[in-house]
C-alpha cells in the first residue's frame, strides 16, 4: 500500500528530482514535472505517453485513470495510492521520470 510519504522518497530519490509547489499539488520535476501530489496525499498524476497511459489503465483501472482533461489525452495519468503497491508506485514514478529526464529520454 502507498501514500503520499511513499511518493516524495521514492521521487526524491530518482537522479535531479526537486520537489516545489505546483497549483494547489505538490510538483516533483527534473527539467519539468513528471508527477504531482493531491493536497490530500491521495491520489498523484503521472506524465506517461499515451500508448503507457492506456497500458496501466488496462492493467490496474482500480488505479489508474486518465487524467480527465486535455492534459489526460496528452498521457497525464492519476493514480490512487492506497491500493498501489509500493513496486506499482516506483514504476509509475520512474517511467515518468525518464520523460522528464533530458539525459534518460530515450531509454
Amino acid at each position: 500500500m502507498a501514500n503520499g510519504e511513499t511518493l516524495r522518497r521514492i521521487a526524491l530519490s530518482l537522479d535531479g528530482t526537486t520537489e516545489r509547489p505546483h497549483f494547489d499539488r505538490i510538483a516533483f520535476r527534473v527539467a519539468r514535472n513528471y508527477a504531482t501530489l493531491a493536497p490530500d496525499g491521495l491520489s498523484a498524476n503521472f506524465r506517461f505517453l499515451p500508448d503507457e497511459q492506456a497500458f496501466k489503465c488496462m492493467l490496474l483501472p482500480a488505479v489508474f485513470s486518465p487524467v480527465p482533461n486535455a492534459w489526460g489525452r496528452q498521457g497525464w495519468t492519476q493514480g490512487l495510492l492506497e491500493p498501489m503497491t509500493e513496486e506499482d508506485l516506483e514504476d509509475a514514478l520512474e517511467t515518468a521520470w525518464r520523460h522528464a529526464n533530458p539525459k534518460r529520454r530515450h531509454r
